[in-house]
């Protein structure tokens, strides 16, 4: 099993972020390499790779954020001094989708922790303690405020996402700004004070009415949009009766192992599935799979 925007293939190099010299040397090395973006978007080659150049193409004024080493050698991504302005970080495109599609895996999870960090970046430039300006620090995976010195770091959103089922069948939804056709696996924040078991429960209640037990943990993946972890479980529903909550889906449907197995193969059905880098079609499949 192996979700979207997991397999990451570079070491993260932790102690680089703590070691100013090496993290200078990296910096004044030729070999060292820069991520190519367009904004936020990923350039890519024909074979679904991501493309890198040199770090004499780092735009002025602009900061480097370590991703991590391939052997020796050091990979960055730019932080722009517009991402740190206030800028708002773009929708998802259509283009994006299609570059997300065709990324290989490792190349995707890279990917991943670039977007994420420097999101986060562009969301932190002052100080949530006293509202000082910060500044970047620890090669770019944190942020000091220069008054009272309090040092932030890149957080993770926890999002439980999930199927009940019942008498061999899978509750999906969907809301209204999908495609149309689309059904997913139901999902929600966890919030504070809750466990992964009981937020599954208690979204889909609120969402659908439907209660559920014996929750199970499948798998889990970073979702770069902006920066969650999506904790992908199974539950089994009491009953099939359904109250959808209008707030938050559009509709809800029950369908048979066969049925999402065909359509996960291609076919036709009552619903089109996620896109195969999102963790709901990872889910899907190892439900189908029984």
């Amino acid at each position: 099993m192996a979700p979207g925007f997991t397999g990451g293939m570079l070491d993260r190099a932790d102690a680089m972020r703590h070691d100013p010299d090496g993290l200078a040397a990296a910096m004044g090395d030729w070999r060292s390499r820069l991520l190519v973006l367009d904004g936020y978007t990923p350039t890519v080659d024909g074979d679904g790779r991501l493309m890198w150049t040199t770090l004499a193409d780092l735009p002025d004024g602009a900061e480097l954020v370590l991703l991590g080493l391939e052997g020796t050698r050091a990979h960055f991504a730019a932080l722009l001094p517009g991402m740190v302005e206030g800028s708002v970080l773009p929708m998802r495109s259509p283009a994006l989708m299609a570059v997300l599609a065709s990324l290989r895996e490792g190349e995707a999870a890279t990917y991943a922790a670039a977007r994420s960090v420097l999101d986060w970046h562009a969301r932190h430039g002052f100080c949530a303690k006293c509202g000082h300006e910060t500044t970047l620090f620890r090669a770019g995976w944190g942020r000091k405020c220069g008054s009272c010195a309090t040092e932030h770091f890149p957080r993770t959103d926890p999002v439980v996402i999930m199927i009940a089922e019942h008498d061999g069948r899978a509750l999906l939804g969907r809301q209204p700004s999908w495609p149309a056709g689309r059904y997913s696996a139901l999902a929600g924040f966890l919030e504070p004070g809750e466990s992964i078991e009981e937020a599954v429960a208690r979204e889909i209640h609120e969402e659908a009415g439907v209660r559920v037990s014996d929750v199970r943990y499948v798998a889990s993946q970073p979702w770069p949009f902006p920066s969650q972890l999506m904790i992908a479980c199974i539950g089994t529903a009491e009953d099939d009766a359904l109250t959808i909550d209008t707030h938050e889906l559009e509709d809800a449907i029950w369908v048979s192992r066969d049925v999402v197995r065909q359509v996960l193969a291609g076919g036709e059905g009552p619903f089109i599935a996620p896109p195969p880098y999102a963790i709901a079609h990872t889910l899907l499949e190892t439900w189908a799979a029984g």
